[in-house]
């Protein structure tokens, strides 16, 4: 599989567009106009304008600041919680495996949604709290993938060898388990980015998640569900940013997920 520079270019796109753009482009994405209400796509507003007259350009590109953030940072949290918990699994076995299980188990009896929904109810929804709610509920994928190939690494002679040893337990995991799962991890960390950001428009597209005046896609395209038959632009726009992005980390996700096989076929 080729590497895909198309993906990673729209991802640079996407981030630089979203935290520099606006020292190209001026227009405020809080100004009111009353005069530019439900504009169309134009030169003076390249994706038109919102139900208040406010650019929806400008409101993209700071939207695209707070999605990007709470699914980066959500993704980063759930990946290391999901690769510590996986590993000691892994090498440790017996009771922490069994307590990982039935951890693991727990979460997992409620879809990620509904327990997103009842985790948000109970508080005042915040960047920092989506982010935190977001890698609580997201972290079983990917400490169960590790966990099982960490199991596989368990079993290699010369971990066995090591351990007899008597080598500081924590040298081995990092030395020997860390580059061995780093694909992995890689991996569930650009799902994990994705996933984030959809849970985040998801929440917010239904009125819980970012609260005005922060901006984020999924507010946005909430905005233009009342106007859609009208004013196709409002939720277009912050949707194909969304989809950009999903895209992309699909593609090199792939791309990683097909190198790593690779990898394993020739071991």
């Amino acid at each position: 599989m080729k590497t895909p520079y198309f993906s990673i270019f729209l991802l640079i796109f996407v981030f630089i567009f979203s935290f520099f753009g606006h020292y190209f482009y001026h227009e405020s994405p809080y100004l009111l106009n009353k005069e530019a209400i439900l504009l169309p796509p134009s030169l003076s507003h390249p994706m038109g304008t919102d139900r208040l007259g406010r650019d929806l350009l400008a409101r993209v590109m700071e939207g695209g600041k707070i999605s990007l953030i709470i699914g980066v940072g959500s993704a980063i949290i759930s990946s290391f919680i999901g690769l510590i918990a996986g590993v000691s699994a892994g090498f440790f076995k017996k009771t922490v495996d069994k307590i990982f299980v039935i951890v693991v188990d727990l979460f997992l009896t409620f879809p990620t949604f509904f327990l997103l929904l009842a985790l948000i109810s109970y508080v005042n929804a915040s960047v920092w709290v989506l982010i935190s709610v977001i890698s609580i509920t997201g972290w079983m994928t990917t400490a169960r993938m590790i966990r099982s190939e960490a199991f596989e690494i368990t079993s290699k002679p010369f971990i066995k060898i090591l351990k007899i040893a008597k080598v500081k337990k924590s040298k081995i995991i990092l030395k020997y388990y860390a580059p061995l799962l780093a694909p992995i991890f890689f991996i569930s960390f650009t799902f994990g980015v994705g996933g984030a950001i959809l849970a985040e428009s998801g929440l917010s597209f239904l009125g819980i998640g970012i609260m005005p005046p922060q901006i984020s896609w999924g507010t946005i395209i909430s905005e233009g569900k009342e106007v859609i038959d009208i004013a196709w632009w409002v939720s277009f726009f912050p949707g194909l940013m969304i989809f950009l992005v999903i895209y992309s980390l699909i593609n090199i996700s792939d791309y990683l997920q097909t190198k790593t096989n690779k990898k394993e076929s020739f071991v």
